[in-house]
Protein backbone atom coordinates (compact mmCIF):
# COMPACT_ATOMS: atom_id res chain seq x y z
CA UNK A 1 0.00 0.00 0.00
CA UNK A 2 2.94 2.31 0.90
CA UNK A 3 4.77 1.02 -2.12
CA UNK A 4 0.90 2.36 -4.55
CA UNK A 5 0.87 5.58 -2.30
CA UNK A 6 4.09 6.44 -3.70
CA UNK A 7 3.99 5.47 -7.31
CA UNK A 8 0.99 7.36 -7.13
CA UNK A 9 2.41 10.33 -6.05
CA UNK A 10 5.05 10.52 -8.79
CA UNK A 11 2.22 9.85 -11.19
CA UNK A 12 0.26 13.16 -10.63
CA UNK A 13 -2.20 10.96 -8.19
CA UNK A 14 -3.01 9.07 -11.92
CA UNK A 15 -3.80 5.53 -10.01
CA UNK A 16 -6.76 6.89 -7.74
CA UNK A 17 -8.48 8.34 -11.05
CA UNK A 18 -7.97 5.44 -12.96
CA UNK A 19 -8.31 2.17 -10.52
CA UNK A 20 -10.28 3.25 -8.36
CA UNK A 21 -13.69 1.54 -8.03
CA UNK A 22 -16.18 3.52 -10.08
CA UNK A 23 -19.73 2.15 -9.69
CA UNK A 24 -21.62 0.07 -11.89
CA UNK A 25 -18.68 1.24 -14.59
CA UNK A 26 -17.35 -1.54 -16.27
CA UNK A 27 -13.95 0.58 -16.54
CA UNK A 28 -14.48 0.57 -12.91
CA UNK A 29 -14.36 -2.74 -12.52
CA UNK A 30 -10.87 -3.43 -11.91
CA UNK A 31 -10.86 -1.29 -8.57
CA UNK A 32 -12.81 -4.37 -7.51
CA UNK A 33 -8.43 -5.83 -7.36
CA UNK A 34 -6.72 -2.12 -6.58
CA UNK A 35 -8.71 0.28 -4.58
CA UNK A 36 -7.61 -1.37 -1.53
CA UNK A 37 -4.00 -0.30 -2.30
CA UNK A 38 -4.73 3.03 -2.94
CA UNK A 39 -5.13 5.94 -0.71
CA UNK A 40 -5.93 9.32 -0.74
CA UNK A 41 -3.24 10.85 1.45
CA UNK A 42 -0.73 9.83 4.45
CA UNK A 43 -3.36 10.31 7.04
CA UNK A 44 -6.16 7.44 4.91
CA UNK A 45 -2.86 5.54 4.28
CA UNK A 46 -1.46 5.43 7.92
CA UNK A 47 -5.40 4.92 9.46
CA UNK A 48 -5.84 1.92 7.55
CA UNK A 49 -2.20 0.38 7.70
CA UNK A 50 -2.27 -0.10 11.57
CA UNK A 51 -5.50 -2.30 11.77
CA UNK A 52 -4.26 -3.91 8.99
CA UNK A 53 -0.91 -5.13 10.23
CA UNK A 54 -2.71 -5.66 13.59
CA UNK A 55 -5.59 -7.71 12.34
CA UNK A 56 -4.11 -9.57 9.44
CA UNK A 57 -1.67 -10.77 11.66
CA UNK A 58 -3.94 -12.43 14.20
CA UNK A 59 -5.74 -13.68 11.11
CA UNK A 60 -2.26 -15.09 9.58
CA UNK A 61 -1.54 -17.32 13.21
CA UNK A 62 -4.08 -19.49 11.96
CA UNK A 63 -2.34 -20.41 8.78
CA UNK A 64 -1.31 -18.88 5.60
CA UNK A 65 -4.84 -20.60 3.30
CA UNK A 66 -6.84 -19.30 6.14
CA UNK A 67 -5.57 -16.06 6.51
CA UNK A 68 -5.69 -15.86 2.04
CA UNK A 69 -9.65 -16.99 2.35
CA UNK A 70 -10.32 -13.97 4.92
CA UNK A 71 -8.56 -11.65 2.94
CA UNK A 72 -9.58 -12.87 -0.14
CA UNK A 73 -13.56 -13.16 0.65
CA UNK A 74 -13.25 -9.35 2.51
CA UNK A 75 -11.15 -7.94 -0.03
CA UNK A 76 -13.80 -9.35 -2.95
CA UNK A 77 -16.73 -8.72 -0.77
CA UNK A 78 -15.56 -5.12 -0.27
CA UNK A 79 -15.14 -4.49 -4.19
CA UNK A 80 -17.66 -5.93 -5.62
CA UNK A 81 -20.12 -4.46 -3.21
CA UNK A 82 -18.84 -1.22 -3.75
CA UNK A 83 -19.51 -2.11 -7.30
CA UNK A 84 -22.78 -2.65 -7.32
CA UNK A 85 -23.90 -0.17 -4.99
CA UNK A 86 -21.17 2.49 -4.20
CA UNK A 87 -21.73 6.18 -4.41
CA UNK A 88 -19.05 7.29 -5.87
CA UNK A 89 -15.00 6.74 -6.83
CA UNK A 90 -13.69 4.64 -3.91
CA UNK A 91 -10.35 3.65 -3.19
CA UNK A 92 -8.77 2.51 0.43
CA UNK A 93 -8.32 -0.32 2.26
CA UNK A 94 -10.51 -0.03 4.95
CA UNK A 95 -13.46 -3.05 3.57
CA UNK A 96 -10.51 -4.62 4.21
CA UNK A 97 -9.97 -3.81 7.39
CA UNK A 98 -13.67 -4.36 8.20
CA UNK A 99 -13.70 -8.05 7.27
CA UNK A 100 -10.56 -9.00 9.19
CA UNK A 101 -12.61 -7.27 11.84
CA UNK A 102 -16.00 -9.32 11.80
CA UNK A 103 -13.65 -12.52 10.40
CA UNK A 104 -11.83 -12.57 13.51
CA UNK A 105 -14.59 -11.80 15.93
CA UNK A 106 -17.62 -14.17 14.13
CA UNK A 107 -14.68 -17.57 13.61
CA UNK A 108 -14.87 -18.30 17.28
CA UNK A 109 -18.63 -18.50 17.30
CA UNK A 110 -18.72 -20.86 14.46
CA UNK A 111 -15.92 -23.15 15.92
CA UNK A 112 -17.14 -22.70 18.99
CA UNK A 113 -13.52 -22.07 20.91
CA UNK A 114 -12.92 -20.18 24.05
CA UNK A 115 -9.76 -18.71 22.99
CA UNK A 116 -10.82 -17.79 19.61
CA UNK A 117 -14.23 -15.96 21.67
CA UNK A 118 -12.01 -14.27 23.69
CA UNK A 119 -10.09 -12.95 21.37
CA UNK A 120 -13.37 -11.76 20.06
CA UNK A 121 -14.03 -9.98 23.37
CA UNK A 122 -10.80 -8.12 23.31
CA UNK A 123 -10.76 -6.50 19.43
CA UNK A 124 -14.33 -5.83 19.80
CA UNK A 125 -13.59 -3.84 23.15
CA UNK A 126 -10.96 -2.17 21.36
CA UNK A 127 -11.88 -1.81 17.63
CA UNK A 128 -15.76 -2.80 17.91
CA UNK A 129 -16.87 1.37 17.61
CA UNK A 130 -15.70 0.98 13.79
CA UNK A 131 -19.18 -0.87 12.88
CA UNK A 132 -20.88 2.39 13.20
CA UNK A 133 -18.75 2.47 9.92
CA UNK A 134 -21.08 0.20 8.06
CA UNK A 135 -23.90 2.33 8.38
CA UNK A 136 -24.73 5.66 5.96
CA UNK A 137 -23.73 8.71 6.70
CA UNK A 138 -24.87 11.62 4.75
CA UNK A 139 -22.25 14.12 3.58
CA UNK A 140 -19.27 11.81 3.80
CA UNK A 141 -16.59 10.65 2.02
CA UNK A 142 -16.01 7.70 3.57
CA UNK A 143 -17.43 4.27 1.62
CA UNK A 144 -20.14 2.81 4.13
CA UNK A 145 -20.48 0.41 1.33
CA UNK A 146 -17.01 -0.51 1.33
CA UNK A 147 -16.89 -1.46 5.54
CA UNK A 148 -20.40 -2.82 4.94
CA UNK A 149 -19.66 -5.52 2.31
CA UNK A 150 -16.00 -5.78 3.39
CA UNK A 151 -17.72 -7.15 7.28
CA UNK A 152 -20.33 -9.09 5.32
CA UNK A 153 -16.70 -10.61 3.12
CA UNK A 154 -14.90 -11.53 7.02
CA UNK A 155 -18.35 -13.33 8.14
CA UNK A 156 -18.66 -15.25 5.13
CA UNK A 157 -15.33 -16.29 5.51
CA UNK A 158 -15.26 -17.29 8.69
CA UNK A 159 -18.76 -19.15 8.04
CA UNK A 160 -16.91 -21.15 5.30
CA UNK A 161 -13.62 -21.52 7.63
CA UNK A 162 -15.55 -23.08 10.37
CA UNK A 163 -13.87 -26.30 11.86
CA UNK A 164 -16.08 -29.78 11.27
CA UNK A 165 -17.29 -31.13 14.45
CA UNK A 166 -17.37 -34.77 14.54
CA UNK A 167 -20.40 -36.40 16.36
CA UNK A 168 -19.12 -39.01 18.79
CA UNK A 169 -20.67 -42.64 18.49
CA UNK A 170 -23.70 -42.96 20.05
CA UNK A 171 -25.07 -39.69 20.17
CA UNK A 172 -27.24 -37.56 17.86
CA UNK A 173 -26.16 -34.32 15.93
CA UNK A 174 -27.03 -32.40 19.08
CA UNK A 175 -24.70 -34.74 21.22
CA UNK A 176 -27.70 -36.27 22.93
CA UNK A 177 -28.00 -40.38 23.44
CA UNK A 178 -29.05 -41.89 20.13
Amino acid sequence: MWAAFLLNALLDNQLVTTLGIAPRRVDGLDGVVFAPLLHGGVEHLASNSFPLLVLGFLAFLEGARRFAVALGSSWLASGVGTWVFGGGLTIGASGVVFGLFTYLVTRGFYNRDWKQILLAVILFAAYGSILWGVLPTVGSNISWQAHLFGALGGVLAAFLLKRKRSVPLGTDRFGTAA
